[in-house]
């Protein structure tokens, strides 16, 4: 019986990491020093968290579905 070897890949993890961070600092600087209304801060936070858990799932697979969504005709 041959064994196989696991390959971890740690990279796309490491990017995966660095990505959430860039989008967490971003989110940060413009709630700390853009001055808006907390409504429209409030909805920004949701879009950006929706989108980011939107984007995690589809990285990991679970929403593979997200591609073949069409809009309008063709």
């Amino acid at each position: 019986m041959a064994r196989q070897t696991r390959k971890v890949k740690i990279m796309p993890l490491i990017q995966l990491v660095e990505v959430l961070i860039v989008v967490g600092v971003l989110l940060w600087l413009v709630n700390r020093f853009i001055p808006m209304q907390g409504s429209i801060k409030s909805i920004l936070n949701g879009v950006v968290v929706i989108a980011v858990v939107l984007w995690l799932l589809n990285v990991f697979g679970l929403f593979h579905s997200l591609s073949t969504v069409h809009i309008g005709k063709g």
